[in-house]
């Protein structure tokens, strides 16, 4: 068995979307050269991934990794939570008091 069948493809991004059950949608973004101008730009994907305990909300940054396919689009599954989100960072109404 050759060492490229063992590896599996890991992606970091952060969480858009949580409204599905038992699946997520990541956002990954990677830099890129632009082939004229030669600068930096940024290049984004949506991927779904499946989250089996529903554990991942908006704003989580997470690892997935790729997976046989679960479903139509879905083919990559939340290895783990990297950073979570504050719920208590997020209340714009607190601030507006004080």
């Amino acid at each position: 068995m050759n060492k490229s069948q063992n590896t599996r493809t890991m992606k970091t991004g952060s969480i858009v979307g949580t409204k599905m059950n038992k699946t997520v949608s990541v956002l990954v973004e990677r830099p890129v050269r632009h082939p004229l101008y030669k600068k930096i730009i940024k290049r984004r994907k949506i991927f779904l991934a499946h989250d089996e305990y529903e554990k991942c909300k908006v704003g989580d940054v997470v690892k997935i990794v790729e997976t046989r396919p679960l479903s139509k689009r879905k083919s990559w599954r939340v290895q783990e939570i990297v950073g979570i989100t504050d719920p208590k960072k997020d209340s714009p109404a607190k601030d507006k008091k004080e």
